[in-house]
C-alpha cells in the first residue's frame, strides 16, 4: 500500500514537471489543441498578432491552432539536435535531405505511411507517388514531401548582350561548347572580365551525373543512369577528371575570377552562370543582378532524385499526442490555397492584396517570418502580379516530364561506417573548395586526395555503401 502510494505520488510529481517542461499534450486556453511546427527562419514583428489571424482560420477549418517556432539558419542543424536528443516535445519538424535520415536514424519520427492514407486522404492523393516513393526509408515513409520544384532542372542564364555580341547558340550547352564561348568572351571583353565568376559556396554541376546517397561526400557517388549501381570513385572517372582539368584551366585563363576560392558570395552583376531553375525566373534573375535581360537554356534534367525531393519535407514527432491532428494540419495547408497564401505571404491588407479579380497577389510588405518552400504544395498557392504568366506552369511541366535517377529511393545509413565517413568528408573539405572553383591542377591533386581519402577508410565506406545499395536493388 505503501508502496503503491509514493509511485502513484512520483508519477503526479513527474507529470507536473513534463507539464511544466512543455512536454504535455498541449491545447490553448479554449481547450484547442495546439501543435508545435519547427521550422527555420527569424521571425518579423507583429508575428503573433499574424498567427491569430492564421489560427482563426484553422481553427474555423480543422478545429486545431500551430504554434510556429523557429530556428536561426545557422543553428538550426544543433537547436534541432538538442532537441531531439533531449526529448523536448514538438509535433511537426521541417527537415530536408541533410537532416531527415539522419534523424528518422534515431527514431524520432512517426511512420505515417498507413496513418497519412486513413486521416488525410486529401494529403496523400495531392503529393504525386514519385515523391512519397523518395521519401521512404527502408520501404516506409516518415514525412510528408513538399510538392515544389522537386526534380532538378539546370539552366544556363546567359546576359543577352553577350548572346548578341558574340553570336551565342541558345540550343547549345556543355563544357566543351561553354569552354569555346567563354574564350571568346574572354578575349572579347578584357582581362578585367570573368564570364565564370564563382565563390567558396558555388555549385558548379560537376558531380551532378553522380548521387553521392546522401553521404555529402562527392568523391563517391553511383552514376544517376547506370542500371547496375556501381558505387564508384568519382574523382577517377574519366568525365569528372575533364571537367576539373577544364575548370582549371579556365582558372588559369583569367575565364574563373581569381578569389573564386575567397569570397563567401558572388558579385551582383554576372553576366552568365548555372541553376536549378526554370524559364521564367530569367526575369527576377536579371532584377536582383542589375541585367536587362537573361537568355536560359537547359542544359541538365529535369530528372528525379532522393536528393531533389528531399529539399523540402516535414515530419511528425514519434512522441507527439497528435499525430493525426498533425497530419490533417498538413493536408490542409496542402490543398486549401487561402491558408497557403497566408503563410506564404503573409495577412491579406496588411501584408498583401489580392489582385485582378483574385487570380493573383499584389505584395505590400516582402519583410514576412516564414520561408515558403517548408511550408507545402507551391501550386496552390495564388501567384503574384508581377510573376510572368505561365511560371509555375513551367515547374509543374519539368516535374511532369522528369526521368528518374536509378538511385530514387535510396539513402545509406552510415551508422556502420560513420567515423570513417566523418574522417573522408574532413579531408575531402581540405581540398573541395579550391578543386571545385579550378584553382588546384588536378593531375597534381587528385592523386593526394584520393591517397588521403583512403587512408581515412574510403573504401571501407565504399564497400559498405555497395552492400547497401545491392540490398536496395533486389528489394526494386
Amino acid at each position: 500500500m505503501k508502496t503503491k502510494f509514493f509511485n502513484t505520488a512520483a508519477a503526479i510529481i513527474l507529470a507536473l514537471v513534463v507539464f511544466a517542461a512543455g512536454g504535455c499534450k498541449r491545447s490553448g486556453s479554449s481547450g484547442v489543441p495546439t501543435l508545435i511546427w519547427w521550422q527555420i527562419g527569424s521571425t518579423q514583428p507583429g508575428f503573433a498578432d499574424d498567427m491569430k489571424v492564421i489560427n482563426s482560420y484553422i481553427q474555423e477549418k480543422i478545429g486545431i491552432r500551430v504554434d510556429i517556432r523557429q530556428a536561426s539558419w545557422g543553428e538550426a542543424y544543433n537547436r534541432f539536435n538538442t532537441m531531439l536528443n533531449a526529448g523536448e516535445y514538438f509535433d511537426i519538424l521541417f527537415v530536408d535531405e541533410g537532416t531527415y535520415n539522419r534523424f528518422a536514424s534515431k527514431g524520432a519520427f512517426a511512420d505515417i505511411t498507413d496513418l497519412v492514407k486513413t486521416e488525410a486522404p486529401l494529403l496523400w492523393e495531392s503529393v504525386p507517388p514519385i515523391l512519397w516513393e523518395g521519401v521512404k526509408i527502408r520501404g516506409r515513409i516518415f514525412s510528408v514531401p513538399t510538392y515544389k520544384d522537386s526534380s532538378r532542372t539546370g539552366y544556363y542564364y546567359w546576359d543577352h548582350q553577350l548572346v548578341e555580341k558574340y553570336n551565342i547558340d541558345l540550343n547549345q550547352s556543355g563544357w566543351n561548347y561553354l569552354d569555346q564561348v567563354f574564350r571568346r568572351i574572354k578575349a572579347g571583353e578584357g582581362p578585367r572580365s570573368y564570364p565564370f565568376t564563382l565563390a567558396r559556396t558555388s555549385n558548379p554541376w560537376i558531380f551532378d551525373n553522380y548521387d553521392a546517397m546522401l553521404t555529402a561526400l562527392f568523391p563517391m557517388g553511383v552514376r544517376i543512369d547506370d542500371p547496375e549501381r556501381k558505387v564508384v570513385i568519382t574523382l577517377e572517372q574519366p568525365d569528372i577528371r575533364e571537367t576539373l582539368k577544364l575548370m582549371h584551366s579556365w582558372y588559369e585563363a583569367g575565364i574563373i575570377n581569381p578569389d573564386a576560392n575567397l569570397v563567401a558570395e558572388t558579385p551582383k552583376g554576372r553576366r552568365f552562370f548555372m541553376a536549378q531553375a526554370w524559364p521564367s525566373v530569367a526575369a527576377i534573375y536579371a532584377a536582383q543582378e542589375g541585367i536587362e535581360r537573361f537568355d536560359p537554356v537547359r542544359f541538365y534534367g529535369p530528372i528525379y532524385s532522393t536528393v531533389s525531393i528531399q529539399g523540402s519535407m516535414n515530419a511528425v514527432n514519434l512522441n507527439s499526442k497528435y499525430k493525426a491532428e498533425a497530419l490533417k494540419l498538413l493536408q490542409l495547408i496542402n490543398t486549401d490555397t487561402k491558408l497557403r497564401d497566408m503563410l506564404c505571404y503573409g495577412i491579406e491588407g496588411k501584408h498583401f492584396n489580392y489582385v485582378n479579380n483574385g487570380k493573383a497577389v499584389q505584395r505590400i510588405i516582402v519583410d514576412w517570418s516564414l520561408v515558403n518552400y517548408q511550408q507545402g504544395n507551391y501550386f496552390i498557392i495564388t501567384p503574384q502580379a508581377d510573376v510572368p504568366p505561365g511560371y509555375w506552369d513551367e515547374v509543374r511541366h519539368q516535374n511532369e516530364t522528369a526521368t528518374s535517377s536509378v538511385m530514387l529511393g535510396f539513402m545509406m545509413d552510415v551508422e556502420p561506417v560513420l567515423n570513417d565517413l566523418t574522417n573522408c568528408r574532413t579531408a575531402w573539405d581540405k581540398y573541395a573548395v579550391d578543386l571545385m572553383n579550378g584553382v588546384s591542377d588536378p593531375d597534381v591533386v587528385l592523386p593526394k586526395v584520393i591517397a588521403e581519402l583512403k587512408a581515412n577508410g574510403l573504401d571501407r565506406v565504399m564497400a559498405e555503401a555497395q552492400r547497401q545499395v545491392d540490398e536496395f536493388s533486389r528489394q526494386r
